[in-house]
């Protein structure tokens, strides 16, 4: 790989690196899986904006939210797919390349 092709930035996947999706995946890949309310405390935000964020999330299939009752109230709770992990995986590598020194220098 050329030193120019280790530094573009267009090669991050855009869906991961946003800040709030970024939390969220970092804090699935350890957890394994977290009710809504546990990942809104770790990653901040409204209820309306994870929402948004995990719908992208999912869309990408990055994310499976599941939506059941416990008892007579609600829950959601959200893992990472394998596809989601692998993602993950692929982004921290990607990151890990960035900060190599260039060769080049």
């Amino acid at each position: 790989m050329s030193a120019e092709s280790e530094f573009d930035y267009r090669e991050i996947d855009d869906v991961i690196h946003g800040r709030v999706r970024l939390s969220v995946m970092a804090y699935l890949s350890g957890a394994d899986i977290a009710d809504f309310n546990e990942l809104k405390a770790k990653v901040g935000g409204t209820d309306g904006n994870l929402s948004v964020h995990l719908r992208k999330l999912e869309d990408a299939g990055y994310v499976s939210v599941k939506k059941q009752f416990r008892g007579r109230r609600p829950q959601t709770t959200c893992q990472l797919t394998k596809k989601g992990r692998n993602a993950w995986i692929a982004y921290i590598r990607r990151m890990e390349d960035f900060l190599k020194p260039n060769a080049a220098e």
